[in-house]
């Protein structure tokens, strides 16, 4: 079926009949100029055509464009090809999308039709506030989790208290009996500019999807997984764009959603004194859908708890979408409209120094051009206790792990630049205090009339946030006001840590150089102020104490308090969340346990970092002389930031191959351990040294992937239904006697109840030897474990034999057939 872009209409305002068929014969004309515009002059021109026939007739006579001319302009704005209505397997072109058009004039020409001051978000307004036209979302493009909730009636009826996203829009289609999402104009386009970077980002990984599917199955590609020739790279064509988009986002964001939260915007706070005529509840309504809207398709999308845990039990409410939706990584491409997302809606946590917030709108810029705010100093905190009235409340579960699927269901072979960008978005949400009002200056108004615009107050400004900028990047720093937003977020300063250490080592094969890079960084904002690691380091001791209060090791009773939320926040944001059980990852069974970043346990941020600098040592030796020096010198920094995170200096094991690697590598090539491909060439395998279940250690190119996750699926399956699992102090042991009274005994005579008997006697033994063996399994602690199954060369050799096999077969049974001949 096609997408439904027809809206369904409501009784409108009289119109006389002659009038009102004009002006449907002129929305249908304008949709096909809007249609069949496609270069800079005709979608100038269409422009230019969109604003004259808004600007021609009153808002209660323009139902006609929305109904027919609309969406038109919504498939031409986001590059949907052919008709007004897209068919759902169509994807968004990124090099026919309006949004991304690199023509600076031409740009602004879109820019003024569609942004919020402009006539077409009037003629929105007005048409809303009339209720003529109501449009019904497709269903094929929501978000996945949203697709499965539509089709439970019983989902259904919940769903408005439990995201308000849902309230008053999901209605029940009186003709299909399916329930629909029904829109206004304002919030049909805003779905649909949601929509848009996620179809962008499946659009342009779909060439590489189609390349690995298309070499899946070929033997060279089986028998030897090489990462340098199987991961895929961005095609050498493709648009990066995103400039015009950008700068819509950030206008929409700036004129409909404040930045201190929707408290901002309530008539009465604390008294009922506070309450202003001049209110308007549509401020707020609008307000929290854009940014419902934003999280729902860009950090939610295919998440299998879209919802809090605890929220969803409190109404009854289970969402059975894990088994459905699978260990999915989010939309790749994400992280540029994502890290604008975040800094604005935490930009209200940042304010002047002098203290007041008069960072406001000016009507040009988010930011005052006046000269109130100096780029040159440093920002500081201004409401450090009331996090939960603001907007950064909202987007915590859905970000962390938006974060944390990408980093554990990223798939080996693809390129690290949408893990680059999700590893800034993390330390962008790590460091609110480094948001400074040049961040938004490359997301104003197009540059066709921005200097026509913003004048010399704009460039002045532009000149103030130029000399400042180096100055204010070096003082910008955490400081103790800003203990409130650490504790509410302080998974993402702990086990997201960890969690991206397992990404670290899984990939760190694959691109040592960028790895080691990513690592820095994350380091570098943990460790960017003793402050900061002091609070930490406090949380954590305070999270593992007895809950007996207040102590020596944790002065602060304020910290306490927030440890009951933080374990609360590690069970719920980490929902059904862990690691595969075949990828070889170190945090697999204590997933969703503990905090782990000061702990000294093998699954701890110490150790793993230690095995990190050895390997990546080993690593490092296949690359040039030069890019070797440099990595050497990055992983020297990070044993000092290590040194500052745990307090005393790391003590390494010696590595005499590193030694001599920068003067004699050639001759020491051989000794070193090279996990990259283990099994290829000489090694010693006296240096590798996993620690973990052999079972489930990570795949090498000797196995066979999908046949080795099998087999570890088919083993614990066989070891939880035998009891191999349990110890023997947990399984009760001993034969079990059953006596019998003298009135059941009876005698027994016949051939039958003797063999009867012989049977039972060789079943019984045979069953007594099945438990012994079980017992003494369970007393050594062994394990079925079928996984060598999956080895390449017990395949090969299986693969052989049956050859063999069918050969000696076929060739019998022609003899057979040519012997009464010859005789």
């Amino acid at each position: 079926p096609r997408a439904r872009l027809l809206p369904l209409r409501r009784h409108p305002p009289m119109i006389p009949h002659p009038y009102a068929v004009h002006s449907h014969s002129q929305a249908q004309d304008l949709a096909a100029a809007i249609l069949s515009a496609s270069s800079p002059p005709q979608i100038a021109a269409a422009c230019s055509a969109v604003d004259a026939f808004l600007h021609g007739h009153p808002a209660d006579q323009s139902r006609s464009f929305f109904s027919v001319a609309f969406p038109a302009l919504i498939c031409r704005l986001f590059g949907f090809d052919g008709g007004s209505s897209p068919s759902p397997s169509r994807s968004a072109s990124p090099s026919n999308a309006w949004v991304e058009l690199a023509d600076a004039g031409v740009a602004a020409t879109v820019f003024d039709l569609i942004s919020p001051r402009g006539v077409l978000f009037s003629s929105m307004s007005a048409v809303d506030r009339h209720s003529l036209v109501k449009f019904v979302f497709p269903h094929e493009r929501l978000p996945e989790w949203m697709r499965y909730v539509l089709q439970s009636e019983r989902l259904c009826s919940v769903l408005p208290d439990l995201c308000p996203l849902f309230r008053s829009r999901v209605q029940e289609d009186p003709v299909q009996g399916s329930f629909q999402i029904q829109l206004n104009v304002f919030e049909y386009y805003m779905f649909w500019f949601a929509y848009y970077p996620v179809c962008r980002g499946k659009f342009e990984n779909s060439d590489a999807v189609a390349v690995r599917k298309s070499r899946r199955f070929k033997l060279e590609n089986w028998t030897s997984s090489w990462p340098s020739l199987s991961s895929s790279s961005c095609h050498s064509g493709q648009n990066k764009g995103g400039g015009l988009y950008m700068q819509l986002l950030y206008a929409y964001l700036r004129a409909i959603v404040p930045k201190r939260g929707l408290d901002s915007c309530q008539p009465y706070r604390s008294s009922l004194f506070h309450y202003s005529s001049t209110y308007d509840g549509s401020v707020i309504l609008q307000a929290e859908f854009l940014v419902y809207t934003l999280i729902q398709f860009w950090m939610v999308e295919n998440d299998f708890s879209p919802l809090p845990v605890k929220l969803c039990s409190s109404f009854g409410v289970s969402f059975p979408f894990q088994a459905i939706l699978g260990e999915a990584a989010p939309t790749s491409g994400l992280g540029d409209v994502l890290i604008l997302l975040v800094k604005y809606l935490n930009s209200s946590f940042v304010a002047p120094p002098d203290g007041g917030y008069r960072m406001e709108h000016d009507g040009i810029s988010g930011w005052n051009a006046s000269g109130a705010y100096d780029v040159g100093k440093p920002s500081v905190m201004v409401s450090s206790d009331n996090f939960v009235d603001s907007w950064n409340s909202l987007i915590q579960r859905p970000l962390y792990r938006f974060i944390l699927r990408t980093f554990l269901f990223c798939p080996i072979g693809t390129s690290m630049r949408n893990a680059g960008q999700v590893l800034s978005l993390w330390t962008c949400h790590m460091e609110p205090w480094r948001i400074t009002p040049q961040d938004f200056l490359e997301f104003e108004v197009p540059g066709g009339k921005k200097s026509e615009i913003l004048g010399k107050g704009k460039s002045q400004f532009q000149e103030r946030s130029n000399k400042g900028k180096e100055r204010c990047g070096s003082e910008l720093g955490y400081s103790p006001a800003w203990q409130g937003y650490i504790t509410s977020n302080y998974l993402f300063y702990n086990s997201l840590v960890v969690h991206f250490l397992g990404f670290a080592h899984k990939f760190l094969h694959a691109d040592v150089e960028t790895i080691i890079q990513m690592i820095l960084k994350v380091l570098n904002v943990i460790t960017s102020s003793k402050e900061l690691v002091d609070l930490l380091r406090t949380v954590d001791t305070a999270y593992h104490s007895k809950p007996a209060g207040p102590s020596s090791a944790v002065p602060d009773g304020a910290i306490y308090k927030c440890i009951s939320s933080i374990r609360e926040q590690l069970q719920d944001w980490e929902n059904g969340l862990c690691e595969s059980n075949a990828d070889g990852s170190f945090l697999h069974e204590n997933c969703n346990r503990d905090l782990r970043l000061f702990s000294d346990e093998e699954d701890g941020v110490r150790r793993l970092l230690q095995l990190f600098i050895l390997r990546a040592e080993s690593e490092i030796q296949s690359l040039p002389s030069d890019k070797m020096a440099q990595n050497l010198q990055k992983l020297d920094t990070i044993r000092a930031q290590m040194c500052i995170l745990f307090g005393h200096p790391v003590r390494m094991p010696p590595s005499p191959v590193m030694s001599k690697v920068v003067f004699n590598r050639e001759s020491k090539c051989d000794e070193g351990f090279t996990p990259k491909h283990p099994g290829v060439g000489q090694r010693r395998w006296a240096d590798v040294k996993y620690r973990g279940d052999w079972m489930r250690r990570p795949i090498s190119d000797s196995e066979v992937a999908w046949l080795a996750r099998l087999l570890v699926k088919l083993s614990d399956w066989l070891n939880e239904g035998l009891g191999l699992h349990q110890s023997v102090s947990n399984v009760s042991g001993g034969p079990t006697y059953i006596k019998l009274s003298p009135t059941d005994v009876s005698t027994t005579g016949g051939s039958k109840e003797v063999l009867w008997m012989l049977l039972a006697f060789v079943g019984s033994w045979l069953g007594s030897l099945g438990h012994g063996l079980v017992h003494l399994a369970r007393e050594r602690g062994m394990r079925i474990n079928l996984r060598p199954l999956a080895s390449k060369k017990f395949m090969l050799a299986l693969l052989f034999c049956t050859i063999v096999a069918l050969l000696r077969m076929t060739s019998g049974r022609c003899f057979q057939l040519t012997t009464p001949k010859n005789t």
